[in-house]
């Protein structure tokens, strides 16, 4: 699904100008340990599955959701791993759209489902050993959370504070 209505509304006033919005993406590894990427459509990147929340969506239902549009796999999110900001999420798309993401990454367990792109976001899909995953053209954003994912750190990630006030 490219665009949901709700964003289509708020582009139809805002135009192409920034607009900061809350997202998910989810991890999901294999028996051999490899993660999940797809090929981003308009990119050519690999990415992880994931997109933006709903207006009164759960995170976690967010996750699942998105996960399935794009993968045809049912997950069930069993950890969350971090929550992710900074420069690599600014996004300027094709189309102008400037967009910022605020991520709650989450990992997930395959329940159900049949592992096929949707064609339109995600032309391709497969599990990516680290070592492979280091190859490929991953989109910035993805890098970074899917290199907390291969860490398996107990503790959720965030980055540390460096605010400080004027003095």
């Amino acid at each position: 699904m490219p665009i949901s209505d709700h964003l289509k509304a708020i582009r139809s006033k805002i135009g192409h100008d920034l607009l900061a919005t809350t997202a998910v993406s989810i991890s999901i590894f294999d028996d051999q340990g490899r993660i999940l990427l797809g090929r981003d459509a308009e990119t050519n990147l690999w990415t992880l599955p994931g997109g933006a929340i709903d207006p009164n969506e759960h995170p976690a239902d967010a996750a699942s959701r998105e996960c399935f549009e794009e993968t045809g796999l049912i997950v069930r999110p069993r950890r969350l791993l971090g929550v992710f900001g900074g420069p690599e999420f600014l996004i300027r798309y094709p189309n102008g759209d400037l967009t910022y993401y605020t991520v709650i990454a989450f990992e997930a367990v395959i329940v159900g489902g049949a592992l096929v792109p949707d064609g339109e976001e995600i032309t391709t899909l497969r599990f990516v050993d680290r070592e492979e995953w280091e190859q490929l053209p991953v989109s910035p954003s993805s890098r970074i959370i899917s290199r907390q994912a291969f860490d398996h750190e107990v503790a959720p990630y965030f980055a540390a504070a460096g605010w400080q006030p004027e003095n």
